[in-house]
């Protein structure tokens, strides 16, 4: 797609970061609009903001992405109050507890993976029937350089980045001779939100640096140009590299001597009472 004038472009997780900007850079280019997130003040925010740098055709729910009926009715109402969809962009996310495997609560990972994952999975199947109505469209899916490397105290956020580069790049292949594009995202440290909780200070002040706005225009070029993958962002291209080039052994290690100032060492090492109980709350999960 080349063209986005009055184009309805979709855009998930709308109410600050990346999603936002999003918004505001297909408003730009004279989109119409179907804007959600969970958070409804940052959503009203990211609306007064359209409004203020002009006119713009939008519509906006409050909902979870992790939640299949209401993505499917986000999707019956968009078609019903602005027409077929064009562009999907599954943008929403979470960060995960910030916390190694044996002191990350069960709860925490199916959260992590319900909203990062399962919303993209529920945004591509609910509106993809429309864009290929439409005879036309972009998918575009965000994962994340940890979609790429595994690094120490993410593991629910990574595994839910890694299964929407699995879920995307299969897309691709289903839809190659179709005129559906889909675009894998993996951005760099970005400038959001998404890392506000105190375990994530350091992180967030260390590594996210690069302003949503310029990945955004990134995307929409990579759109344009039909750039399957794109990466980009803050230490982006040396981690691609790495996950490509570097045996994982050596790579491991590289992450760990890079990451090692911003973890909370609290959890290090492993105590015997986390291990009985990562245990028993795999035996009780098992039962059911």
């Amino acid at each position: 797609m080349n063209n986005f004038k009055n184009k309805i472009v979709v855009v998930t997780g709308a109410g600050s970061g990346m999603g936002r900007a999003y918004a505001l850079e297909f408003a730009k280019l004279g989109a119409r609009l179907a804007l959600n997130d969970y958070d409804s003040a940052g959503l009203a925010e990211t609306v007064e903001l359209l409004r203020e740098a002009g006119e713009v055709e939008l519509y906006t729910a409050t909902f979870d992405v992790a939640d299949r009926a209401a993505m499917a009715g986000f999707a019956d109402e968009v078609k019903s109050v602005l027409g077929n969809a064009h562009v999907i962009i599954n943008n929403a996310g979470i960060s995960g507890a910030g916390k190694p495997v044996w002191a990350t609560p069960l709860a925490t990972i199916e959260r992590v993976m319900g909203i990062n994952f399962y919303g993209v999975v529920h945004g591509t199947q609910v509106f993809l029937p429309q864009l290929i109505e439409n005879g036309e469209g972009a998918v575009v899916n965000v994962s994340s350089i940890f979609g790429l490397i595994g690094p120490p105290n993410n593991s629910e956020y990574s595994a839910s980045k890694f299964a929407v580069r699995g879920f995307t790049e299969s897309l691709m292949v289903e839809l190659h001779d179709s005129p559906i594009s889909v675009h894998l995202v993996h951005p760099g440290g970005i400038a959001t939100n998404i890392a506000n909780m105190p375990q994530h200070q350091a992180f967030s002040d260390k590594y996210l640096s690069t302003p949503p706005e310029q990945i955004v225009r990134h995307v929409i070029r990579g759109i344009r140009r039909g750039t399957p993958k794109i990466v980009y962002g803050r230490d982006s291209f040396k981690t691609w590299l790495g996950a490509n080039l570097v045996p994982l052994r050596l790579l491991n290690k590289l992450i760990w001597h890079d990451m090692r100032k911003v973890l909370d060492r609290s959890d290090y090492p492993p105590q015997p009472s986390a291990m009985r109980d990562l245990s028993t709350s795999e035996k009780e999960g098992n039962a059911e």
